[in-house]
């Protein structure tokens, strides 16, 4: 698009130059917002893991892993999620393969109230293979 203006000699000129500056700084603006967000979106949910376990040297091929706040807050393979939603998703995926295996990680400062919910959830629909997950012994 032409922008046109008259000059002093009372004829029109088109002016082809576009300022491009305001453009340029809204896209520095988004690329450091991005640069800044994105190691943010993939961490995953920092829990301090009670001591006791060993570590495995073969995990499962199939998991999902649920880590569980102490305030009571849901994650569901790093994915935030109510109670309701998880159970759908965890059965659905336990009907497509029974050999699922689901890690329950639970900060020691927790509730155990919570951690009662999920175990209770997965024994009502006969999923069975689930491990608490713990840091592994030191020393």
């Amino acid at each position: 698009m032409a922008i046109r203006r008259v000059s002093k000699r009372n004829e029109l000129v088109t002016l082809s130059d576009i300022n491009i500056t305001p453009m340029l700084d809204l896209a520095f603006v988004l690329l450091i917002i991005f640069i800044i967000a994105t190691p943010l979106l993939e961490q995953g949910m920092n829990l301090n893991l009670p001591k006791g376990g060993d570590t495995e040297a073969r995990l499962p091929e199939i998991k999902h892993t649920i880590d569980i706040t102490p305030a009571g807050q849901f994650r569901l393979d790093g994915r935030q999620v109510g109670m309701p939603a998880m159970e759908q998703e965890l059965v659905r995926a336990f009907r497509g393969n029974t050999n699922m295996v689901i890690f329950i990680r639970v900060d020691e400062e927790g509730r155990n109230k919570h951690l009662y919910e999920v175990i209770d959830m997965c024994q009502r629909n006969q999923i069975t293979r689930f491990s608490l997950r713990t840091r592994p012994r030191t020393g």
